[in-house]
């Protein structure tokens, strides 16, 4: 079976297409699933772990970056 994923600007348009898809005989099943805000700062962090991975980076690293012409 193949599922198509729509995503819609409110739930009154989702209801709409909806209603129109469940008259097409080849449509096994519709659901309609809100979409959680969150807030959680965590989920962004984790998103980005792995980002620095094999990546040179050090605060005397970044020091001479900043200031190239003095000696740390």
């Amino acid at each position: 079976m193949t599922q198509l994923i729509i995503q819609l600007e409110n739930t009154e348009k989702a209801k709409m297409l909806s209603e129109f898809l469940s008259a097409l005989t080849f449509v096994h099943s519709i659901e309609i699933a809100e979409e959680k805000e969150s807030n959680d700062s965590t989920e962004n962090f984790f998103a980005m772990a792995g980002l620095w991975e094999n990546q040179d980076i050090s605060i005397d690293s970044i020091r001479q970056k900043a200031w190239p012409n003095q000696n740390i």
